[in-house]
């Protein structure tokens, strides 16, 4: 992926997926102070405790700050961690601009455009910055705010001047957001949210990193990650995954900062999935579990004028 770069942009940023956003002497989201513990509860016994333990046993020894969200309907089991806590979207807020587009259409009673079509696969399944900026200026912000308060998602602060990767977002409002995807709700047609789950299930190799590590083979994986660094915090490493199979229906929503490197981030929050997956879904010897087979590249990418 190429930018054009004017005289007074010379710089180049390590960050790819969302990088292409970033005004260099933008303030950083402050790191959270203390430490809280994982808060687990469930209608199944035993299940809570469990995965408390062993989510904080898959964060330990581990550096950065992470926020944690994971919801099963089939046994109503919610664990959080630091869920109200603010952090720079990068990638993960296409989600909301696809979800936005498909909000406004239905509104407009009209299908997609082919354009919307391929800019919207683009943006979901290669994270494609340019068709992102595309869709985000279409849509403009009014339509970006209705549609977030549409789906309660309060929390959730579009990026200014364009720069939708300095979107603010929490655990708490991208759980909603996973929520209204899969499950029938009146802000998302069924038509649009099997179109976003189609498009999250169709993410080329070398992004379906992070929460989807350790999956059963039993469960269908739709994912969308985020990855960006700044001067400050480090590197902003997220994913937002959705599972169903083998009697479940879960979603997780693992956003971090304060990563020394993007692998380290990926490392961590692969940890803490593979820890979710395995109380979730207990397999039988046997049962194949996802592994992410490429490691996610660090690449340089060109940081256009504010504006």
């Amino acid at each position: 992926m190429t930018h054009r770069m004017t005289r007074r942009v010379k710089v180049l940023a390590a960050a790819l997926g969302a990088g292409v956003l970033i005004p260099i002497a933008a303030a950083a989201v402050p790191a959270a102070a203390t430490t809280p513990a994982v808060s687990c509860t469930s209608a199944k016994a035993g299940l809570a405790d469990k995965l408390q333990k062993d989510i904080t046993a898959a964060l330990a020894g581990r550096h950065g700050t992470v926020a944690i969200g994971l919801y099963d309907r089939s046994t109503n089991t919610t664990c959080t961690l630091r869920a109200t806590s603010s952090y720079d979207s990068a990638s993960t807020v296409k989600v909301t601009v696809l979800a936005t587009l498909l909000w406004d259409a239905k509104k407009h009673n009209r299908y997609l455009t082919d354009r919307e079509t391929s800019l919207a696969k683009a943006m979901i399944t290669q994270s494609d910055n340019d068709a992102t900026t595309a869709l985000w200026k279409q849509l403009g912000m009014t339509k970006i705010k209705g549609f977030l308060a549409a789906a309660g998602m309060t929390k959730t602060v579009p990026g200014t001047g364009g720069y939708w990767g300095l979107t603010q977002e929490n655990v708490t409002d991208e759980q909603k957001l996973l929520k209204l995807v899969t499950a029938k709700n009146s802000v998302l047609t069924d038509n649009a949210r099997a179109y976003i789950l189609k498009l999250m299930g169709q993410v080329v190799s070398d992004q379906r990193w992070g929460t989807p590590a350790g999956a059963p083979s039993t469960v269908s994986v739709h994912v969308k990650n985020g990855w960006l660094q700044r001067a400050t915090h480090g590197w902003r490493v997220h994913s937002l995954g959705t599972f169903n199979g083998a009697g479940h229906d879960y979603m997780i929503s693992v956003l971090t900062q304060d990563n020394s490197t993007m692998g380290y981030g990926v490392t961590t929050i692969q940890n803490v999935a593979k820890a979710i997956h395995k109380d979730l879904v207990p397999t039988t010897p046997g049962t194949a579990v996802y592994t992410p087979t490429s490691k996610p590249t660090e690449a340089f990418v060109a940081v256009p004028p504010q504006g």
